[in-house]
């Protein structure tokens, strides 16, 4: 009897577990935010008890905008979490503008130090200069604290002014500036030039795609045609440009082709994020040659003005395969004056290619996200019925070798000694030639040799780093013993000279060096000047433009 009434009990137990799963499913099935107001309830449920009960008092502003970085952390990296404090800079990456003194910073002995200055900004004004550090603001010393919290006393209204306690760069002496913030209006468009023999090709640097920089780009090369009628060709430098606003890359575009031309499509898990973007107005010229120059680095709205241009084969692009970067984002307003940018379609040319190179929803064990194989890539044509691939980002027509960089290069950098030596150069010499034709000489480059005696600009190579791995893993499993004379001679054999490495490297260096000494008398507009002398890729761009044979023959090759 009590075997049977257990058994009795164990069965109406066990349906009311189904029928409270089958309550739960159907309710699941039935309002698809079910999980989602159901976790919502956890959370705060959670974050409440833990504020009630936790020994130490918590910050939650802090310890949500964490929470919510982490949860965001596992879709893509371009969707944020804009807090209401991060609105400023959030509006800089769109319009180029801000409230500050008009210049970055680098990182020295705990301090910050300027590094380049806004020309004729407050900086600049106040009579600071890069090289000068900062050692307090208002008073308040600013040792060891971070730059985005001094940004927060540094950048404010224009029109309102702080003070500064500055060691002079060049004599070491201390002294207390005023500084008095204002608009500051960061260019996408720093350099624009007529260039080649004759100055017959039309040279435009677009650094980001910010409001109104596709009519800024039309009226730059309008003049320089105007300036010289005998003008052949366009050089469109969008290296190191991330992107931005998606209407500019359109009107970049309408440049070049007619009026309602296809330029992108954005395709969203909702249908209201599946839009076509055409062009709208009538363009510059849409016969005259135009070559496209990218990098690795130039990304989204850089990518689809070369997508574009290449499908129609309105342009040759030239460098090397871009970025990859392919979604769309749209900016939602949430609670608090904050904001939410989330990721809501993906860009496509018009040949039908998708830009993007890698899939954030399928990401491997580890959480890394791995690229498309060339096997499961995509062909497609553009206009004259060139192969042109998906699989993400945009393959050059021509391609010009990826610069890496040495490991020389990289720790001289990254312990500041060229910027130091520019410091230093700068110092004793009070004007140098035009930004154009300035080049450093051999003695110039022995002087930084010597001045480098006795600082520590040691580093590992690739192979000195592979043996320390190897000796390592050696020594876990016990065999080091036994091949250690052998590893002391493969490490005698691969140790290094520092002053031989900097003679094999000397061309680089000398670039490196004078990019930054340029700036200190001409600012990023002379960087860019001094940079045309020697670059490769803007000869090729010329050696394209000047044959139009060859010219043609790239945009109708099958």
């Amino acid at each position: 009897m009590k075997s049977l009434l257990r058994s009795s009990k164990n069965y109406i137990l066990g349906a009311i577990i189904g029928a409270s799963a089958l309550f739960f499913l159907f309710a699941k099935d039935a309002d698809p935010y079910f999980e989602i107001s159901k976790n919502l309830e956890i959370f705060t449920k959670l974050f409440k008890e833990l504020n009630t009960y936790y020994v130490d008092p918590i910050q939650p502003g802090k310890m949500v905008k964490k929470g919510i970085d982490a949860m965001l952390a596992d879709l893509d990296p371009y969707t944020n979490y804009i807090t209401e404090e991060d609105i400023e800079d959030y509006r800089f990456q769109s319009t180029g503008k801000y409230g500050g003194i008009g210049t970055s910073f680098k990182s020295k002995d705990g301090y910050l130090v300027i590094s380049e200055p806004v020309e004729n900004g407050p900086v600049m004004k106040a009579g600071l200069k890069a090289g000068d550090m900062i050692l307090e603001v208002d008073g308040r010393s600013i040792k060891n604290k971070a730059l985005e919290d001094v940004s927060k006393f540094i950048k404010g209204s224009p029109g309102t002014s702080f003070k500064v306690k500055v060691r002079d760069g060049f004599t070491g002496a201390e002294s207390v500036k005023t500084l008095t913030r204002e608009e500051i209006n960061i260019t996408s468009l720093p350099y624009v030039d007529a260039v080649g023999a004759n100055k017959e090709y039309a040279y435009v640097r677009l650094t980001q795609f910010t409001e109104h920089c596709g009519n800024k780009v039309r009226v730059a090369i309008d003049s320089l045609v105007k300036a010289n009628p005998k003008t052949k060709g366009v050089i469109l430098d969008l290296r190191f440009n991330p992107g931005g606003l998606l209407d500019e890359a359109v009107n970049l575009c309408n440049i070049f082709i007619n009026g309602d031309q296809l330029v992108v499509t954005t395709k969203g898990k909702n249908e209201e994020w599946d839009k076509t973007y055409k062009t709208r107005g009538t363009p510059l010229d849409e016969k005259i040659p135009v070559t496209i120059l990218i990098n690795r680095r130039s990304a989204s709205a850089s990518e689809i003005v070369a997508g574009t241009l290449q499908d129609l084969d309105r342009g040759v692009v030239i460098g090397q395969r871009s970025f990859g970067k392919g979604l769309v984002q749209t900016t939602r307003d949430i609670a608090f004056n904050a904001k939410l940018k989330v990721t809501t379609a993906k860009y496509y040319t018009p040949s039908g290619r998708c830009i993007q190179a890698l899939d954030y929803s399928h990401r491997n064990e580890d959480g890394s996200v791995g690229e498309i194989s060339d096997s499961l890539k995509t062909k497609f044509k553009t206009k004259n019925g060139r192969i042109v691939m998906d699989g993400g980002g945009i393959e050059p027509d021509i391609k010009t070798p990826i610069k890496e960089t040495l490991k020389i290069i990289s720790t001289l950098n990254e312990k500041s000694f060229v910027f130091d030596y520019a410091t230093y150069y700068a110092s004793k010499h009070s004007s140098i030639a035009d930004a154009k034709t300035f080049t450093l000489t051999d003695n110039d480059f022995n002087d930084f040799v010597k001045w480098l005696d006795g600082k520590d600009y040691s580093y590992k190579s690739k192979a000195e780093e592979a043996l320390d791995k190897f000796k390592e893993v050696a020594v876990k499993e016990n065999y080091f013993e036994a091949i250690k004379n052998d590893y002391a001679l493969v490490q005698k054999s691969l140790s290094h000279d520092k002053t031989q490495d900097l003679m094999k490297n000397k061309k680089e260096i000398l670039r490196l060096l004078q990019d930054e000494i340029v700036s200190r008398y001409y600012f990023q507009r002379g960087r860019y000047q001094n940079q045309l002398l020697d670059d490769e890729e803007i000869k090729e761009a010329i050696s394209v433009l000047s044959n139009p044979t060859k010219y043609q023959g790239i945009l109708t090759q099958k």
